[in-house]
């Protein structure tokens, strides 16, 4: 789905470490909520209180998932889902724009 519609977006940013992640909330009619984002090079670590997918549109990144022993490498386009109450890092190398979606 390259576009949403029928859809509520908060204009006050969510903005994490310095500036260097951004997002927008995006509330859906059901209740659902994503957010489109935008991380600088860096590296970054995560909590979650609910199980997350976490779509890559653009960037190169490593992926620290837990109870993983090697990191899951992504370039310009990937997909990861994180489990609910756990934490993850991710080594950004090149700028990323992505979506999280947020599963109830």
């Amino acid at each position: 789905m390259s576009e949403f519609t029928n859809v509520k977006i908060v204009k006050k940013a969510n903005v994490y470490f310095d500036g260097k992640v951004t997002s927008r909330t995006i509330k859906f009619e059901d209740g659902t909520m994503k957010t489109l984002g935008f991380m600088q090079v860096g590296e970054f670590t995560f909590n979650t209180d609910h199980p997350e997918i976490m779509e890559i549109y653009t960037g190169e990144l490593e992926v620290f998932l837990p109870d993983t022993k090697e990191p899951l490498y992504i370039k310009d386009k990937g997909e990861f889902k994180v489990p609910a109450k756990s934490k993850f890092t991710v080594h950004v190398k090149s700028p990323v724009d992505y979506c999280c979606s947020f599963i109830a």
